[in-house]
């Protein structure tokens, strides 16, 4: 819904165009505004259906304590409510500080331990899952366990310990039974931010623009769905979609 992070988690969570939310920027931690509590949210919808409800990772909608997630429909959340490059990193957990200090290298680790333990204590209900992880958003950092093994630069390595991250999860669907009644996706806020160079805000391809852009760059990001019961393996569509469809849909 756009190519800058704010905005576009809005609409994806509330299949609104965000310029009616009147969210057309970021939040910043200072910031006294975030998105409206009157909005409704995916999390809000799935309640009501009877869902447990979670954000894990980054939240960047509003890090005062009424536009937090848990003003939102989330029962849980755990993570930065704002971006890692902005000043004053701190983990919330609910509308607390929890840790004012944090060692950022290990965000993404950090993050999967947290969903991977609320999936074991959600597994015999239905539950909704919103994992942001902070990365790939410079500045880029990444564990010592996957520093340098890559052979692509920071980036790479930090690429290599999401893929660890999604195949945790899986593992972990699979080990209580529900992969093959769980439906995972797997998206961005945004394209890549081109501007950070050498190889530490990712590419485009072939794409014109990326992150802040208005061209496709900044827009067509990965759009990958996993659920057996109704979406055969190895199917591609290729009609347009945005994260707007995604609420209505599901």
């Amino acid at each position: 819904a756009s190519p800058i992070s704010s905005p576009s988690r809005a609409g994806f969570l509330t299949g609104r165009y965000p310029a009616r939310m009147g969210i057309q920027g970021v939040f910043y931690p200072d910031s006294y505004t975030g998105m409206a509590p009157e909005e409704v949210t995916m999390a809000e919808v799935l309640k009501v259906q009877g869902y447990a409800t979670a954000c894990i990772g980054k939240w960047h909608l509003g890090s005062r304590e009424k536009y937090l997630p848990l003003q939102q429909g989330f029962d849980e959340y755990f993570g930065i409510p704002y971006s890692n490059d902005m000043s004053a990193q701190v983990y919330l957990r609910g509308n607390e500080v929890e840790e004012f200090h944090i060692d950022i290298n290990n965000v993404t680790k950090k993050y999967t331990e947290e969903a991977v333990d609320y999936i074991r204590r959600k597994a015999d209900q239905p539950f909704f899952l919103f994992l942001a992880h902070s990365m790939m958003h410079v500045p880029i950092y990444v564990s010592d366990e996957f520093a340098g093994k890559s052979g692509a630069g920071i980036y790479g390595d930090a690429v290599l310990e999401v893929d660890w991250s999604v195949g945790r999860i899986m593992e972990t669907l699979r080990e209580l039974g529900l992969d093959d009644n769980t439906l995972v996706v797997f998206t961005s806020d945004n394209g890549p931010a081109i501007k950070f160079t050498p190889n530490n805000g990712g590419s485009a391809g072939h794409l014109r623009g990326g992150k802040g852009s208005g061209w496709e760059g900044g827009f067509r990001v990965p759009g990958i769905f996993r659920y057996p019961e109704l979406i055969p393996a190895g199917s591609v569509c290729r009609e347009i979609g945005t994260q707007l469809d995604l609420l209505p849909t599901i």
